[in-house]
């Protein structure tokens, strides 16, 4: 991982995810690009002339020049390669964007532009429609250790594979790889991939793991995945998120955002 995205927002995850991104970025000699989406209402019902529109313009442009001078000189002390971008227009689209030439994309769990309380949903367009894998980091974040164990959500989907792949730098920077597999009655389906092909794939790379079968009980997929999380010491989660036709599950319910409504480590997501 030699190129990082930072999404830089003037929110309260903001520092968390800077420090993670910071300690990626040493951890792997990686260049650090700073977005920062710009956004604002072009024309308002109501307003004819454009005045308020204008108004709203140039104080969205002051903020967020304000937020680059406050970031820019601490990005100056540290020992990391970096640039700064910014970008007008909707975070989605410029995210999007950058990230067709990233090998990660580090975004937060809180509201953005429009959002007031609740899940933003940058995540979940970002997990299904992004080039690269995303890396999403909880606003109590406040470190992130490339060497820390790591757990993989195992359910023999095509997405978990590509989740599987995209994360193997930082799996084989981790003190151990654990394997997933939480089962139920209801969740066996035909054509999957035995958790097996999985390790077979880590160990051509080089990187041992151990693989874990947890039923799942009365409890939520989600819930039994970050139990185990937790018990390892684990700093990193890896998992597919579902698009078609599983779109409404990655944006509105399922695990997918199950663990994005809460998550207790960064949390690595790829389609």
């Amino acid at each position: 991982m030699r190129s990082l995205l930072l999404h830089a927002h003037n929110d309260a995850g903001f520092e968390a995810r800077l420090q993670v991104a910071l300690d990626l970025a040493r951890a792997f000699d990686a260049h650090l690009t700073v977005l920062q989406p710009i956004a604002f209402n072009v024309a308002l019902p109501g307003d004819a002339f454009g005045i308020f529109a204008a108004e709203t313009a140039t104080y969205v442009r002051e903020q967020a020049a304000e937020f680059r001078q406050k970031i820019e000189p601490r990005l100056q002390a540290e020992d990391v390669r970096w640039d700064w971008a910014d970008a007008v227009g909707i975070a989605e689209a410029s995210l999007l964007e950058y990230a067709a030439l990233a090998d990660l994309a580090i975004i937060g769990t809180g509201p953005i532009e429009g959002d007031a309380v609740g899940l933003s949903p940058l995540a979940g367009i970002l997990a299904v429609h992004c080039r690269a894998p995303i890396l999403v980091v909880s606003d109590g974040r406040s470190t992130m250790l490339p060497g820390a164990p790591a757990v993989v959500a195992w359910n023999g989907s095509l997405e978990a594979s590509r989740a599987l792949k995209a994360a193997l730098p930082l799996l084989k920077a981790a003190e151990s790889v654990t394997l997933v597999s939480v089962t139920s009655p209801a969740a066996a389906e035909a054509g999957e991939l035995p958790a097996l092909a999985g390790a077979r794939y880590l160990d051509r790379h080089g990187v041992a793991c151990e693989v874990v079968e947890v039923q799942q009980g009365q409890h939520k997929v989600a819930e039994v995945l970050n139990e185990v999380a937790q018990s390892r010491g684990a700093g990193l989660v890896a998992m597919g998120a579902y698009g078609k036709p599983r779109m409404i599950e990655t944006l509105f319910g399922g695990v997918t955002a199950g663990m994005l409504r809460d998550p207790k480590l960064p949390l690595l997501l790829a389609h």
